[in-house]
């Protein structure tokens, strides 16, 4: 065999997600993965392939009164490396071999998630024992009743508790799939994903393996415009007052909107922007640390260090090992 053949790089192969769809599916539930994955290109090549199945394949009832053809059956679960469990309209007494099929996944060190109600199956897996997890707020309670063994959380959109991963319902279930494609490839392409699928960016959730909370959604325009303004200097040292006088209102006034359009303070919020623009300048330029962290208003590198270890769990140059879109031998780029 000659030499060249033998140096020629081998294709990369996608990420497999595994959808399983119990009876009476979410439709909303199944076509999020396809939103989402099917955007996500590496280099040209897709990220991830996606398939769905179902424990009976043929007709699977929808909770919208219709009818879906899925054709594969619980043994693609086998080739697997995420699993996700949609949302359903019968959440008691899951079929047992949907059960079985994602106990067996997580055994094998499979990602396991949840959309939804989902969540119900995965605790009738016993994957939820001792965990920290989450449904949708009118199921909340329904769960917390039924498996008293898990760490409800009703107030977020998703939570990660090592490779277990549920969200609430309906647009939540885009934000935890942002949130798996950042943890697979970095901000910078779950960023581009929801840019084309036109929706909000991915939310900061974190890679560790303890619960992951993101922000909450906005609620409110009042300060969207102070919002833009921000992202737009993160560089600066913005102050309270830096966004209260481009609000034209008091620093007393901004932080009550600010609350009750983001969920969080003026400056919580601003400090997850800046870790988030981080993240991007490591993923996407060679730029050195301390050019990093004044890009987005960190300051130095020992303040981007301590931000995103607490974040992510890597330093930033772990982080720039494991997400970054430059090639070897890439020139060092500029933001």
């Amino acid at each position: 065999m000659h030499p060249e053949v033998l140096a020629m790089p081998q294709p990369r192969t996608p990420h497999h997600v595994v959808v399983i769809a119990p009876s009476p599916v979410s439709m909303f539930n199944l076509a999020i993965p396809e939103l989402l994955f099917a955007k996500v290109e590496i280099d040209g090549a897709p990220g991830y392939a996606v398939t769905v199945c179902t424990p009976d394949p043929g007709p699977v009832a929808t909770t919208g009164g219709l009818d879906l053809h899925i054709g594969r059956g619980l043994d693609a679960v086998e080739t697997a490396d995420t699993v996700l469990v949609a949302g359903t309209g019968e959440r008691y007494g899951p079929d047992a071999r949907t059960v079985a099929a994602v106990r067996e996944a997580a055994a094998d060190g499979k990602r396991v998630t949840s959309l939804c109600s989902g969540a119900f199956v995965l605790a009738e897996a016993g994957l939820l024992d001792g965990r920290s997890a989450t449904t949708y707020w009118q199921l909340a309670d329904e769960l917390r009743a039924r498996y008293p063994a898990l760490d409800l959380k009703g107030d977020v959109l998703y939570v990660q508790d090592g490779q277990i991963l549920t969200s609430s319902g309906y647009a939540a279930g885009i934000d935890m799939c942002l949130h798996l494609i950042r943890t697979d490839y970095g901000a910078a392409v779950a960023n581009e994903v929801a840019r084309l699928a036109l929706v909000a960016p991915v939310r900061p959730g974190g890679q560790t393996q303890f619960t992951q909370t993101p922000l909450p959604p906005e609620r409110g325009t009042a300060c969207a415009d102070t919002r833009g303004w921000a992202m737009r200097n993160l560089d600066r040292p913005l102050t309270l007052t830096d966004l209260a006088r481009h609000a034209g209102v008091s620093v007393r006034t901004l932080t009550r909107r600010f609350h009750a359009e983001s969920g969080v303070s003026p400056l919580q919020w601003l400090l997850h922007q800046r870790i988030e623009r981080a993240r991007e300048l490591l993923e996407t330029t060679a730029l050195p640390m301390d050019q990093v962290a004044r890009s987005c208003g960190l300051g130095t590198a020992d303040s981007l260090r301590t931000h995103l270890v607490r974040r992510t769990g890597l330093t930033p140059s772990a982080y720039r090992t494991q997400f970054s879109r430059l090639g070897a031998g890439a020139a060092w780029a500029q933001p």
